[in-house]
C-alpha cells in the first residue's frame, strides 16, 4: 500500500518480477477490497501470489514513533512480522522510509555485533556498478560504524555485483592519509590492520562515486544521502539541459534521430528504475525500500534485489563475514595497543 502510485504499481511490478524471477511468490499485504480486483485482472500474479489483509496502512508522512505505536495491524508491521516468522524471505515497500526502518529494526532486531543498520543501494558507473552505504540511516557515526558498514557492503556487492574480492574506499576530503576528522582516519586505520574478506583502497573522494574507483564506498548517512540527492538533481539537470538542445533547432532535431539509439543505449544504462532498491544492511532479516515514485519497472528491480539476497544468504554471509573479522572494536584495541 506504500507508493506514489500504489497498489497498482506494485502489483504490476511484483507481475514483472514474476516474469523475471519464476521463482518467487508473493504475499501481498494491504487492503483486500482494493488488492482483490487488481489482482483478478493479472491472472499470472494471481497464480503465484496470496492477499493477506491488513487494516490500516503507514501514512507517508507519520513519524517513526508513531507508526511503532499505533498498532500492529497495518500492511508494514505485518509485512515485517511475516518475515520475522519466516513466512516471507524479505519485505519490500514503497512506503514511509523512517517507519521501515523503525519497524524492521524493532521486529527484525540487528545481527550479532552489528550495532546499527545501514542503507545500502547500487550507483551507475563508468565500468559498472558500485555499492554505496549509508544513505541516510545514521547522521551520525563512529569509526566502528564505519568499519560495520564496510563488512556488510562488501558482503552485498558480492551477492549483487558477483565480486569474490571487493575493493572497498572510504569517502572523505582528499585521498591524502591525514586528510579528514578522526572518525574516519581511525575506521582506515582499523580497516588497514585487520585481515578482511575484502581489499581496502584507502580513501576515495566524491567524484570517485560515479567513476567506479571502488566497488564499496563507505560514509555516514549524513554525506550519503545528500551525494544521493545530489546525484538525483544533477541526472535530472543534465537531462532537461540536453532535451532542451536537441529542441533548439531543425538540424538539432536531426541530431537526435540520428543518435537516438546510443542516446537510448545511454538511458537504459543510468536509468535510476534499474537501480531501485536501498537495502537495510544489518538486520536479522531483508527488508528493501523501494523509491516511492517507482513505476513497475523499479519496483520490480527492488524485487529483484529482495530475491537475489535471500537466494545467496547475504544475512548468513555478513554474520560468517563478521565472525572472521572478529569485530570493529576488538579491531580498535588492536589499534590502540600498537599505538596508533
Amino acid at each position: 500500500m506504500g507508493g506514489d502510485h500504489a497498489p497498482k504499481s506494485v502489483l504490476d511490478g511484483a507481475r514483472l518480477a514474476s516474469e523475471r524471477h519464476p521463482d518467487v511468490r508473493f504475499l501481498l499485504f494491504g487492503d483486500e477490497a482494493r488488492l482483490a480486483p487488481l489482482l483478478e485482472g493479472r491472472p499470472k500474479l494471481a497464480a503465484v501470489a496470496e492477499i493477506r489483509h491488513a487494516p490500516a496502512q503507514v501514512s507517508a508522512d507519520e513519524k517513526p514513533r508513531q507508526a511503532l505505536r499505533r498498532g500492529r495491524n497495518t500492511s508494514m508491521r505485518l509485512a515485517i512480522d511475516a518475515v520475522a516468522a519466516g513466512e516471507a524471505n524479505g519485505i519490500v515497500s514503497g512506503g514511509n522510509t523512517g517507519a521501515l526502518m523503525a519497524i524492521s529494526k524493532v521486529v527484525l532486531r540487528t545481527l550479532p555485533g552489528i550495532d546499527r543498520p545501514a542503507i545500502a543501494s547500487v550507483f551507475p558507473a563508468l565500468d559498472g556498478q558500485s555499492v554505496v552505504l549509508d544513505l541516510g540511516a545514521n547522521i551520525e557515526c563512529d569509526a566502528n560504524n564505519l568499519v560495520q558498514f564496510a563488512v556488510m557492503g562488501a558482503a552485498f556487492a558480492r551477492t549483487v555485483l558477483g565480486k569474490s574480492r571487493p575493493t572497498v574506499g572510504l569517502l572523505n576530503v582528499g585521498e591524502e592519509e591525514l586528510k579528514g576528522n578522526d572518525t574516519v582516519r581511525l575506521a582506515a586505520q582499523m580497516l588497514r590492520d585487520v585481515e578482511l574478506p575484502l581489499e581496502f583502497r584507502g580513501f576515495i573522494e566524491g567524484d570517485d562515486l560515479f567513476k567506479g574507483t571502488t566497488d564499496v564506498m563507505v560514509t555516514d548517512g549524513f554525506t550519503g544521502n545528500v551525494a544521493l540527492k545530489a546525484a538525483e538533481g544533477s541526472a535530472k539537470l543534465y537531462s532537461q539541459h540536453l532535451r532542451g538542445a536537441f529542441e533548439q533547432s531543425l538540424l538539432s532535431r536531426l541530431g537526435y534521430l540520428l543518435a537516438r539509439s546510443s542516446l537510448n543505449a545511454m538511458r537504459e544504462r543510468v536509468d535510476p528504475r534499474t537501480h531501485n532498491g536501498g537495502v537495510f544492511l544489518g538486520l536479522n532479516g531483508i527488508s528493501v525500500k523501494s523509491h516511492g515514485g517507482a513505476d513497475e519497472t523499479g519496483f520490480a528491480a527492488a524485487i529483484g534485489v529482495a530475491a537475489d539476497m535471500a537466494r545467496d544468504r547475504l544475512t548468513d554471509r555478513i554474520i560468517e563475514d563478521y565472525r572472521r573479522f572478529g569485530g570493529p572494536r576488538e579491531a580498535s584495541e588492536q589499534s590502540a595497543a600498537s599505538g596508533t
